[in-house]
């Protein structure tokens, strides 16, 4: 599936973990569910792999993008699009119906994380998977302070979500250790970590533009290896709910 197309440091960590989970259940059509998956990034592939995904997404804009890449694959009729958000997840999908949720970049800007994964446990079956992608708390106190702007990153680093205050794009911001326990807390059993853009924002573009596969080839060397893994512009965690 992936091997057909282009990775890059931003997906190419996230693709193997699901790979692999893929590869667990050769044979079998997973029921998938991609919150927040926009024009279906992850949701087309899947659908080409034989699953049924259906995208909830806050965007009707992305949601037709979705629709008319789904068509153009020819795999529409494994791709629901469903307009919603993060936050009213619960109304939106069947209870232990889905083998594997995806719930990338949303757990930082919905009002209460809580409730969202405790929707998305709700919506797994017994023993079904989820990808959650988060942005990383580190990479940002890093970032902001590598570009001078020392009292943004003192705030990031102090403040409880890893917030810089009310004009901040996102709410929160985690570290390793508050994403698992959020995970844990709604009845998760977290089995991968992984840092996603362990090295690619640090680097000079010509230097990530200049050598793709190698640069690709060292994000999955480091991705699962701390302290390279918590420095990472986003950490990725594969769970699972317990059969």
């Amino acid at each position: 599936m992936e091997q057909t197309r282009t990775l890059t440091p931003r997906t190419a960590v996230i693709w193997a973990v699901l790979r692999a989970e893929l590869d667990r259940r050769a044979g079998e059509q997973l029921t998938v569910l991609d919150v927040g998956g926009g024009t279906g990034g992850f949701a087309v592939p899947l659908a080409e792999a034989g699953h049924r995904v259906t995208v909830v997404d806050a965007s009707p804009d992305a949601l037709a993008a979705l629709t008319r890449r789904a068509a153009e694959a020819g795999v529409a009729e494994r791709v629901r699009a469903v307009q919603g958000d993060g936050d009213a997840l619960a109304g939106l999908v069947e209870p232990a119906t889905v083998d594997l949720v995806l719930c990338h970049s949303v757990l930082e800007v919905v009002d209460d994380p809580a409730p969202v994964v405790a929707a998305l446990v709700a919506a797994l079956r017994p023993g079904g998977a989820a990808s959650v992608l988060v942005a990383g708390r580190a990479a940002a106190v890093l970032a902001r302070a590598m570009n001078g702007h020392l009292d943004v990153a003192a705030a990031l680093a102090a403040d409880p979500d890893g917030s810089a205050g009310p004009r901040d794009t996102l709410r929160r911001r985690y570290d390793a250790k508050g994403a698992v326990a959020l995970l844990t807390a709604a009845g998760l059993a977290v089995e991968e970590i992984h840092g996603v853009r362990v090295l690619a924002d640090l680097l000079p573009a010509a230097v990530a533009d200049g050598q793709p596969a190698a640069l690709v080839e060292l994000e999955r060397a480091l991705a699962a290896r701390p302290p390279y893994r918590d420095l990472a512009a986003a950490l990725h965690l594969f769970a699972r709910r317990p059969a």
